[in-house]
C-alpha cells in the first residue's frame, strides 16, 4: 500500500502548516497506539528535521539525548559548544535550542519534540521555559515545531489549556482518533466485508491493534479453514494467551492516558455489563456519585466512552433517557469477553473461553458493533449525495427504539434506518415496525419528507425486496454501497 491509510486529512494539514511564511507550533496529540509517531516519520521523512523522543528520566539525561540529536544531523556541520556528556554545570536547555535557532538550515526545519508530556513531568517549569524560548528563540525563525504527546490530560494542561504558558503560542492542534471502519479492506486482503465487520469488532479504529491482526501471525493450519476460526485463533494468539501483545493492553492505556486507572477501570468494567447510567455506575461502585463525573469526562476525552442521548433530545445534559456506553470496540470486546475470565486465563485455560466467545461473539456483541457500522455507511451516503443530513444517532423513548435517526438541520429530509446483524434475511416485517415507530418521533411532523435505510448483513427476503421496489425513499443496504 503506497497511500498512508486513513491520514491523509492529518498528512494535509501538517504540510499546510510547514507551507506556512511563518513560524509554526502544532499539538499533535491523542491516546497512545493511535501512530502519532508514525505519522510524524511520514510527514518528515522528505524534510529537514530533529526528532527528539523525550523520556521520563531526569532533566539532564533529556538533555543529554537532545544534544546528540540535534548534533547528528548533516545540516549542523559546527560540532556544539558542549559535547554529549554534558555535566550538570553545562545543562541549559536555552543554550540548546538557541543553538538549533542559530543553525537552521535555509530550508524550512520541522523540529519534533515527542513524547512533551514527560518534559513537563519531570520537570514542572519546561512549559514556562519553553514559552520564554519560543518567544526569544524561535517564533521568528524558519521552524516549524510539533510538539507531540499522549497522555491526554497532561497535554492538555502543558498545552491547550488557557492556563498553560504556551496557550495563544500554537498554530494549530491535531487529535488523532481512531480508523474508520470504511478503511478497513485496505489492512486485510482476502476478507467479505462480513469478516471486515468481525476485525473491526475486535480490534476497533486502533493502527497498532489493527497492524496486531493483520500480521500473518496465525496459519490457517492453526486454526481449520473456516475464517470465523481463523478470527478466534487471532483472538487467542493476541488478545487470551498470557504472551499475547494485548491480553494486558487496557491495565497499561489506563495507567498511562489518566489520573485514577483504578477508578477509570471500575467505571469500565461497570458499564460493560450494563451499568449505564450515573446512578446504576454509582450504586455497583458503591462510589458517591459527585467523584464520578471527572473520570468519566476522562473516558470521553479518550474516545474510550461516549455519552448517549435521543437524536432529536433538545436539552441533552439533562436528558432523563441518556446512558453511556464504551466506545472503543477493542475495549468493549475485552471487558465483555476477556476480564469476567481472567483468572481462569492466568492459568491458562483457555478453550472454554474461546467457546464461550464463539458462542455469544455475534448476539452480545457484533449486534451494537454492527450499528456503529451502519453509522459510518449513513455519512458515506450522504457525502456520496444519496442522503441529506447534518446529525445522525439513536433514537428511543421509554418503550420504543429505533437504531439509526438522520435529521437534516437546515433542511426538511429525516432518515429512519434500521440495522440486522442477524443470520437470516431481512424480512418485511422490520419494515413494517419501523413504519409504525417512525411516527413516534417529533421532528417537523407537518413539513418533513421521510426516507427509510434498511442494513442487513444478510440480506433480504424476496417479499421485502418486492415490497420496496420502485420506492426511491427506500434503500436496502447489504454491501457497501459503490459495490451495490
Amino acid at each position: 500500500m503506497n497511500d498512508f491509510i486513513n491520514r491523509q486529512q492529518e498528512l494535509w494539514f501538517l504540510n499546510e502548516q510547514y507551507n506556512s511564511t511563518a513560524s509554526s507550533m502544532v499539538v499533535l496529540y491523542g491516546r497512545r497506539r493511535m501512530g502519532k509517531t508514525s505519522l510524524i516519520r511520514e510527514f518528515v521523512k522528505d524534510k529537514p528535521f530533529v526528532f527528539f523522543l523525550a523520556t521520563e528520566e531526569s532533566p539532564l539525561e533529556n538533555m543529554r539525548e537532545f544534544a546528540k540529536q540535534i548534533n547528528l544531523n548533516d545540516y549542523h556541520p559546527q560540532p556544539l559548544p558542549f559535547d554529549n556528556t554534558l555535566d550538570t554545570d553545562d545543562a541549559d536547555w536555552e543554550l540548546l535550542f538557541q543553538t538549533l535557532a542559530e543553525r537552521i538550515p535555509d530550508q524550512r526545519l520541522v523540529l519534533v519534540l515527542d513524547g512533551f508530556q514527560y518534559l513537563g513531568k519531570t520537570d514542572p517549569s519546561f512549559p514556562s521555559l519553553f514559552q520564554r524560548i519560543w518567544d526569544k528563540h524561535l517564533q521568528h525563525e524558519n521552524i516549524m515545531v510539533i510538539l507531540c504527546g499522549s497522555v491526554i490530560h497532561m497535554m492538555d494542561a502543558q498545552t491547550l489549556s488557557a492556563n498553560s504558558p504556551l496557550y495563544g503560542r500554537r498554530t494549530g492542534q491535531l487529535m488523532l482518533r481512531d480508523i474508520d471502519f470504511r478503511y478497513y479492506h485496505e489492512f486485510f486482503d482476502g476478507l467479505s466485508y462480513k469478516e471486515l465487520i468481525e476485525h473491526y469488532a475486535v480490534t476497533g479504529g486502533v493502527p497498532f491493534y489493527i497492524e496486531v491482526f493483520s500480521k500473518k501471525t496465525t496459519t490457517r493450519a492453526e486454526s481449520g479453514s473456516h475464517k470465523r476460526s481463523y478470527l478466534l485463533a487471532k483472538i487467542g494468539r493476541h488478545i487470551l494467551s498470557k504472551q499475547g501483545f494485548l491480553f494486558e493492553e487496557p491495565y497499561g492505556l489506563l495507567k498511562n492516558e489518566t489520573t485514577d486507572p483504578g477508578a477509570c477501570f471500575s467505571i469500565l468494567k461497570s458499564v460493560a455489563t450494563g451499568n449505564n447510567r450515573i446512578g446504576e455506575i454509582s450504586n455497583d461502585l458503591q462510589m458517591k456519585q459527585g467523584l464520578l463525573p471527572k473520570h468519566i469526562k476522562t473516558l470521553i476525552d479518550l474516545d474510550i466512552l461516549e455519552y448517549v442521548v435521543p437524536i432529536t433530545e433538545t436539552n441533552p445534559e439533562k436528558s432523563k433517557l441518556a446512558y453511556y456506553r464504551i466506545k472503543d470496540n477493542f475495549l468493549l470486546f475485552w471487558f465483555r469477553f476477556v476480564y469476567p475470565e481472567k483468572t481462569r486465563l492466568e492459568l491458562g485455560d483457555m478453550t472454554p473461553v474461546l467457546q464461550h466467545i464463539k458462542k455469544y461473539f455475534a448476539p452480545h456483541h457484533m449486534v451494537s458493533v454492527y450499528k456503529s457500522v451502519c453509522q459510518s455507511e449513513m455519512w458515506l451516503l450522504a457525502r456520496q449525495g444519496h442522503l441529506s443530513f447534518t446529525k445522525l444517532g439513536p433514537w428511543w423513548d421509554k418503550n420504543e427504539e429505533i437504531d439509526l435517526v438522520a435529521l437534516d438541520s437546515v433542511g426538511d429530509e429525516i432518515v429512519f434506518a434500521e440495522c440486522r446483524y442477524q443470520t437470516k434475511p431481512m424480512d418485511v416485517d422490520v419494515f413494517d415496525r419501523l413504519l409504525y415507530k417512525k411516527s413516534l418521533v417529533d421532528w417537523k411532523n407537518d413539513s418533513r419528507h421521510e426516507r427509510f435505510v434498511l442494513f442487513s448483513i444478510s440480506g433480504f427476503t424476496k417479499q421485502l425486496q418486492d415490497l420496496v421496489a420502485g420506492h426511491e425513499d427506500v434503500i436496502l443496504f447489504s454491501l457497501p454501497f459503490e459495490n451495490q
